[in-house]
């Protein structure tokens, strides 16, 4: 049973800090007008707040998941680089993304015919509902299908069924731990059709290197294509998040799109995502591209023996 709660062991003195182990050293702040919900579900810490320069912000676990000032510089990245890198997208399933951001930006595209959330915490969802409803807008769409559930049994029962298969999902602790693992990239290569994608969360730069670099490692070995983009946002650690992008087809060219829209289309439909950003975002700065082309090179070098 859910436990309602009055305040929250991340907020003293009129403000809201983030610190947790994944970034040692440093921590995010936020100034808080009000708090307005608290609660512990089954799976995690949920908290909502209204801040002073951000809106409404999303918290798991003590970690900012989404704010109103920023979050549509994640969800265009993390939906919009695959759909657009795949010719004619008409299924996709969203793994996470229970404040519904993605679900707003995938329908965006007229192709998509269904679209399916399969989010493990309803909280998320009910809570993003009331206080994130520019994201939740998202669940209204009547092509979007929502299952409450673990992403693992689901994807196992969904062999050959999408053509864009999006993991949004929180850090590797608490219930998105196992996200993070080749046996979860494997499942979603097997729910994906011919020329499928996935996109997934992929942690930061200046932070989690090693941890990209694993994930990119076994990817290497389940996917002929893959490639890591990123996107800056303010209120994600150091600024910046990463995606990891994988393809069934060989050679895909992941940072050139293959579709998108007319100029004046993309300013109407995006503020962060256009064309050009979305061949910028693989361009990485150099200690970042060296451990990429490492893992690249490992993955050919082993492929010719």
């Amino acid at each position: 049973m859910a436990t309602e709660l009055k305040t929250h062991p991340n907020i003293k003195d009129g403000w809201f800090r983030e610190a947790t182990t994944m970034w040692p050293g440093q921590a995010m702040s936020l100034e808080v007008q009000d708090i307005l919900y608290h609660e512990k579900s089954a799976y995690q810490d949920v908290l909502v707040f209204q801040s002073k320069t951000y809106g409404n912000v999303l918290v798991l676990d003590g970690v900012i998941q989404a704010t109103e000032r920023d979050e549509f510089a994640y969800q265009e990245m993390i939906t919009h680089l695959p759909m657009n890198s795949h010719p004619n997208p008409k299924r996709v399933l969203v793994i996470g993304g229970g404040d519904g951001g993605v679900l707003r930006e995938v329908v965006k595209h007229e192709c998509v015919e269904e679209v399916v959330l399969c989010e493990i915490d309803e909280t998320v969802i009910r809570v993003a509902k009331k206080y994130l409803p520019s994201m939740a807008v998202g669940f209204q769409h009547p092509k979007v299908k929502v299952h409450i559930g673990d992403g693992f049994p689901f994807l196992k029962s969904q062999l050959n069924q999408f053509d864009v298969i999006i993991t949004d999902s929180s850090d590797p602790v608490g219930p998105a731990e196992s996200l993070y693992q080749a046996n979860y990239y494997e499942l979603m290569r097997n729910a994906l059709r011919p020329h499928g994608i996935i996109s997934t969360q992929g942690e930061c730069q200046w932070l989690h290197m090693p941890l990209i670099k694993s994930v990119l490692s076994f990817s290497r070995g389940l996917f002929p294509s893959v490639g890591y983009a990123y996107t800056t946002i303010p209120t994600y650690p150091s600024g910046q998040i990463g995606f990891i992008i994988c393809c069934k087809e060989p050679n895909a060219k992941l940072a050139e799109p293959l579709r998108r829209w007319a100029p004046e289309e993309e300013a109407r439909l995006c503020r962060y995502y256009n064309a050009d950003i979305h061949r910028a975002s693989f361009q990485l700065p150099q200690f970042a591209k060296t451990v990429v082309e490492e893992v690249m090179a490992a993955d050919i070098a082993l492929k010719e023996h």
